[in-house]
């Protein structure tokens, strides 16, 4: 069969020899031109680029990761803000009061008709909610100035005093969990929640530039692949020449090879353009912005992918995929934040119990009013006083001494100013205490009882949920173990092509110098080793990219590239 090929390809070749040789020898083809590579669009220089600078550029302007970064800040916020319903309020109450009531009785202390009070208070307090019980307080101070023209009051002015402590602590609902404890719970767990998002963000973020520089990667040596085959298309046109020169062979040779020289010079304007569009795409995930001037240089990688992978096994990338992904961490975290829904729910739907309590200490001082006969009891009792006194006289009796209402003497602990009022205060002799129950129980709650059934069915929602997440991971895993280990085995068998390849050409090439092949064969054997060629490139990035993808898969992208997010 060989025979019989060669022959055909022989006969043909004397063919065309005759049909050239007739027309005459100065119908020859022109030489071909020399490969003219134009300069790309927009480049005004080169610089060299490694694969961590092109990770620290990424991470540092990719606008994905940045709207992530500032989700996660909102969500550190949010806890701060949840925390501050916690915080102590401090309030004041402060009030001037003046009154005149009209008094139509003697009884009411009053001499012309009306009764004058006035007070100045001040009431400064503290309150606030407790994050661990629920407990609620107020502590106020209550101080005052108080003046009136009532015939009845010893101490005139008086300045009463008091500290007052009210705590309401929940025995039942309310005790574990409430609105505010919620909504604290959640917040916290949405920043960790937002840690993860933005963890696979970056995961995934730095697998594209991986990809991507391994395809500016490919895109060059393929282009160099595209290149070599023009230049050995020349070699062999120029050899062609040669030979026809000397009668060995056919001017149809020349034509061959100029043809094959005018489809590779094809491939490489391709192959440019390739390269165009890989670099962009590099710089588009790199650059913070259009007007940064590496738009203006070709970017030249500095690296290739690793020959070898260490490859897990499967049970073991199983396990450290389900241990490490962060789509199940964050499937755990909206199941854990389901939990405090659900928890309360079910504290809204218990009764309502709550524990109260009031402590006070009081002080008062005043200073005291010098007697006055005007007193209307005083005044109302002083005939019979007189007369008694004129009967005990005759009598021989003492008088009655001078008539007045209460205690004449004054303790000494309520005589003073404000000084002494918070002495009074401070000696703990005024106290008082309340202690109660508060106790509502619904008879229907039908909103906190369907509030909890919501969260329960949510809860069986995002565990089934979970449950395909697992699922997509064990098929993630798997494909990317195989995508792997294919890969391996793509850039052997493709590197055993490459030379293979190479050997045939140069077999091809021998016996076309020794005669016993034909420019056809040659020709074929260059376009079979620029196939293999760029088939050795291509499966040389692609191990790169399977590699990242591994990483990714396995969530170890940022241990692999040392990477560290800040919590």
């Amino acid at each position: 069969m060989k025979s019989g090929k060669f022959l055909l390809i022989a006969f043909l070749s004397f063919l065309a020899f005759g049909s050239f040789a007739g027309k005459g020898a100065e119908q020859t083809v022109p030489p071909a031109r020399a490969l003219a590579l134009p300069t790309r669009i927009g480049i005004l220089g080169t610089t060299n680029i490694t694969l961590d600078e092109v990770i620290h550029r990424v991470l540092a302007n990719d606008k994905d990761l940045a709207v992530s970064r500032i989700l996660k800040e909102e969500a550190v916020l949010n806890v701060k803000g949840a925390k501050g319903y916690f915080d102590p309020k401090l309030g004041f109450t402060g009030h001037s009061l003046r009154q005149v009531s009209p008094a139509s009785s003697s009884l009411s202390g009053s001499t012309n008709g009306k009764l004058t009070n006035k007070e100045l208070l001040a009431d400064p307090q503290v309150s606030g909610e407790s994050p661990f019980l629920g407990t609620s307080y107020k502590l106020d101070f209550s101080s005052a100035r108080q003046t009136t023209d009532s015939t009845f009051f010893t101490l005139n002015p008086q300045f009463p005093t008091s500290v007052n402590l009210n705590l309401t602590q929940p025995l039942w609902r309310g005790l574990f969990i409430d609105d505010n404890r919620h909504r604290l719970l959640v917040a916290k767990q949405n920043v960790r929640l937002s840690n993860e998002q933005l963890r696979q963000q970056v995961i995934q973020v730095v697998t594209q530039a991986i990809s991507a520089y391994w395809e500016l990667q490919y895109a060059y040596r393929n282009l160099d692949v595209q290149i070599q085959a023009v230049r050995l298309a020349q070699q062999q046109d120029e050899s062609n020449r040669r030979q026809v020169e000397q009668g060995l062979l056919a001017p149809v040779d020349v034509v061959q090879s100029q043809t094959q020289i005018a489809t590779f010079e094809q491939n490489v304007y391709i192959a440019q353009n390739n390269l165009t569009n890989a670099e962009n795409a590099l710089k588009t995930f790199m650059l913070p912005d259009r007007n940064d001037l590496m738009w203006g240089m070709a970017l030249i990688p500095e690296e290739r992918p690793d020959a070898r992978l260490e490859m897990p096994n499967l049970q073991e990338a199983v396990k450290q995929a389900l241990a490490s992904r962060p789509e199940l961490k964050e499937a755990a975290i909206t199941i854990d934040t389901n939990r405090i829904d659900t928890r309360l729910a079910h504290d809204q739907a218990k009764p309502q119990v709550d524990a109260f309590a009031t402590f006070s200490v009081a002080g008062l001082a005043g200073h005291p009013v010098p007697p006055s006969g005007s007193n209307p009891f005083v005044s109302a009792f002083a005939p019979i006083v007189n007369q008694v006194n004129e009967l005990s006289t005759i009598a021989g009796l003492q008088p009655l001494p001078p008539l007045s209402f209460g205690s004449a003497t004054i303790p000494p602990i309520l005589v003073g100013g404000y000084g002494q009022s918070l002495s009074a205060l401070g000696s703990g002799q005024f106290t008082s205490a309340v202690v109660g129950v508060n106790i509502s129980l619904p008879l229907r709650n039908r909103t906190a009882t369907a509030n909890e059934a919501v969260a329960l069915a949510e809860g069986r929602r995002l565990e089934t949920q979970r449950q395909q997440t697992e699922m997509a991971i064990e098929q993630d895993v798997r494909n990317a173990l195989q995508g792997a280990a294919s890969a391996q085995q793509r850039l052997d068998a493709a590197v055993n092509a490459r030379r293979f390849a190479e050997d045939q050409y140069s077999s091809e090439q021998r016996q076309f110098q020794a005669g016993t092949s034909t420019v056809f064969l040659v020709l074929q054997r260059q376009t079979d080793l620029t196939v293999a060629r760029t088939r050795e490139v291509r499966a040389e990035s692609d191990m790169g990219e399977a590699s990242a993808n591994l990483d990714r898969a396995l969530a170890r992208t940022l241990e692999a590239h040392d990477i560290h997010l800040a919590q």
